[in-house]
């Protein structure tokens, strides 16, 4: 677990917009796809999204998530994806809000309420690195 191990799980992170996130709310389980902006910095997704939706319906009673972002392909050689977990929460940074706006500028338009999620684990599958390879990386609290 290093900062290069981590810049790796960025580099790839950078190059994609959508991610696949999953929720629940103590008995069913829910998933959804969300655009977002990365925060290298605090190590974490900013997503929009609205109250009324079953994932943030599932996140006031848990905000505990994990999800994925995922390059399509059917070339085996070329597979790469990200699993992540970490915690769900309402954005209350300026900072995020300016990096959500900047990378998706028509939202603005929306209004949308925002979100950070706070990553504490990160495991990148990278085929190109050769089959298999796996590097995972956690957050370490004092």
């Amino acid at each position: 677990m290093s900062q290069n191990d981590l810049a790796k799980i960025e580099s790839f992170l950078a190059k994609h917009h959508v991610l696949t996130l999953a929720t629940t709310d103590g008995l069913e389980l829910s998933a959804c796809n969300l655009f977002y902006a990365y925060d290298a910095k605090r190590v974490s997704f900013v997503v929009a999204s609205s109250d009324d939706t079953t994932h943030i319906k599932n996140i006031s009673k848990s905000s505990s998530v994990a999800g994925t972002v995922v390059l399509e392909t059917k070339t085996v050689g070329k597979i790469e994806g990200v699993q992540f977990r970490g915690e769900f929460v309402e954005v209350e940074d300026d900072e995020l809000k300016k990096l959500y706006f900047k990378t998706f500028p028509y939202a603005l338009a929306m209004s949308p309420k925002l979100w950070q999620i706070k990553v504490d684990y990160f495991k990148l599958t990278d085929n190109t690195l050769g089959f298999g390879k796996k590097i995972i990386w956690q957050a370490s609290f004092p």
